[in-house]
């Protein structure tokens, strides 16, 4: 009882300290907005208060992306390291991120190409994003209908990582300086590029991927201790592979295709997750990864917006887990 009151108090702490840095998230930026005119912008119109259309156009949806960035890609990466019991597997590990790279790649590239309806950013690139994941993802589910050990399972995500990486530099050393400079500004990740008409599309697929995520509780628990012993409860590892591949795809694949690639949230916060709770009982460590990478992110995005020039998101958030990731190394080598 006393264990239980703890881990409740703690996730009372952790989502107060996500609630208030979603309002400090709010509050700065190249302008410091008083919170008091934060809180009017909720309910006065625009021509009651001039910060209406910083605030619910720009502040809130960037936000709000970041809250729904950073909980994908931290349950996408602790369901990777469950499945693979690899503790620095992450979101990309399955190669959806990077195929969703090389569908930007494609598409940027091709840009003279391309009907004038689609244009070489918006929702061209948000398309060419999501085909170029799910294709990876497909050939990822067949793959693990053949595969029965999850380490070949990796491998054969990391080669088709690996492979698509290959393409994009190809395209890349051939691609005219315009589009190479679109392409780049991609991969720096961007919360912000996301407005109220993405995210109707990209916050039902993070819902729909963390709900597959919770109903699979039970047999990512009995993952823990090994797949033979999963066997033994019953569970088919098979049909357990394939629903945290397509949860994992959703999470990962729709964080991706909107906001770009952002490193090691999946890879990190998952071992803050546990190191906070004390447990791998994945009904507290899943909801604990989702509020600790929402929390995560949102320090990222406040970071990026209050340094003198603007830092893409992906570097603040290398600065942030690339350390953690080198303590997990050092830690697991002794």
């Amino acid at each position: 009882m006393k264990t239980e009151t703890k881990t409740t108090i703690l996730f009372i702490c952790i989502s107060l300290l996500c609630t208030a840095l979603f309002v400090a998230d709010l509050i700065f930026g190249s302008i410091t907005i008083p919170l008091r005119d934060v809180f009017n912008s909720f309910i006065h119109h625009q021509t009651d208060n001039n910060y209406y259309e910083i605030i619910i156009n720009f502040r809130l949806p960037k936000a709000l992306t970041a809250v729904l960035a950073g909980l994908s890609l931290s349950v996408a990466g602790l369901l990777m390291q469950t499945l693979f019991q690899n503790p620095l597997a992450g979101p990309d590990v399955l190669g959806v991120s990077s195929g969703a790279s090389l569908g930007v790649a494609v598409f940027v590239m091709a840009s003279s190409f391309v009907p004038a309806f689609l244009g070489v950013s918006g929702w061209g690139i948000v398309v060419s994003a999501i085909i170029g994941g799910i294709g990876v993802l497909l050939i990822m589910l067949l793959a693990s209908f053949k595969v029965r050990n999850s380490v070949s399972l990796l491998i054969i995500g990391i080669m088709f990582g690996s492979m698509a990486g290959a393409v994009v530099s190809i395209l890349q050393n051939h691609s005219n300086p315009d589009a190479l400079k679109l392409f780049v500004v991609w991969t720096l990740g961007s919360l912000s590029a996301v407005s109220w008409t993405y995210m109707q599309v990209m916050a039902p697929l993070i819902i729909i991927g963390m709900l597959i995520a919770v109903f699979a509780q039970k047999q990512l628990n009995a993952l823990l201790l090994g797949e033979n012993y999963a066997r033994g409860l019953g569970i088919s590892v098979v049909k357990t592979r394939l629903v945290l591949i397509i949860a994992t795809g959703l999470l990962a694949g729709a964080t991706t295709a909107f906001t770009g690639p952002i490193a090691f949230i999946g890879v990190a916060v998952p071992h803050i997750a546990r190191g906070l709770f004390k447990s791998s009982n994945h009904s507290i460590v899943i909801p604990a990864s989702a509020l600790c990478g929402a929390s995560l992110l949102l320090v990222c995005d406040i970071v990026s917006q209050l340094s003198v020039y603007t830092i893409p998101i992906n570097a603040i958030s290398s600065l942030f887990g690339a350390p953690l990731i080198i303590w997990i190394i050092i830690k697991n080598s002794k």
